[in-house]
């Protein structure tokens, strides 16, 4: 592990019943814990009680847990199915119930679907990103058609290209990561 890694928190954005998300953040968490200059926080939205009704102030104790999560964490990787078109509401929920957990950070997205694999999912969150001040790192993983790509073992059947491509992200985010949290320890964001 490196002096200082930069947290990453990895955040399963789909809750749905029989979901494929799991099987792309598990694969990803896996690939980026064997970098020394990233620690990992994988925050599935499934595994807590998401707010039923939206308020500008996050209220459930989970919602406070994932918030302090969110907090402690450098940067981000937004795990992403695309469902019509756009991206799912319980992860719409998880960014709208919190905001300045996400100001002068970095954002990466792993996304995956039929035959966009999650990009117009993606390019929907620049837009809520960009008005919650948090910067979107240029390059993402997709995979197209995930269901196909990946073995019984939750593994990608071709692994070098995804690989490739994940570095690719990682690489953009601990530099974003390192750089504005040396940013914002000597001078503070004021959105």
């Amino acid at each position: 592990m490196a002096e200082n890694p930069v947290q990453l928190a990895v955040i399963v954005g789909s809750t749905r019943p029989g979901r494929f998300g799991p099987t792309v953040a598990n694969w990803f968490v896996e690939h980026a814990e064997q970098r020394a200059d990233v620690a990992i926080d994988l925050i599935d939205l499934a595994e807590d009680e998401l707010p039923q009704h939206m308020s500008s102030s996050a209220v459930t104790r989970a919602a406070q847990s994932i918030g302090a999560r969110l907090d402690a964490a450098d940067g981000f990787v937004i795990v992403t199915p695309e469902y019509n078109h756009s991206y799912p509401a319980p992860l719409k929920s998880a960014i709208d119930d919190h905001y300045t957990q996400w100001q002068a950070k970095p954002i990466g997205f792993v996304c995956y679907g039929g035959v966009s694999g999650g990009l117009r999912a993606v390019e929907h969150l620049r837009h809520v990103f960009a008005e919650l001040h948090a910067v979107t790192v240029r390059d993402t993983v997709s995979f197209h058609g995930a269901a196909q790509l990946f073995d019984a073992t939750g593994k990608p059947a071709d692994p070098k290209p995804p690989a490739v491509a994940a570095d690719q992200l990682l690489d953009q985010l601990v530099w974003w990561g390192a750089a504005l949290r040396s940013a914002r320890a000597e001078r503070p964001y004021v959105a």
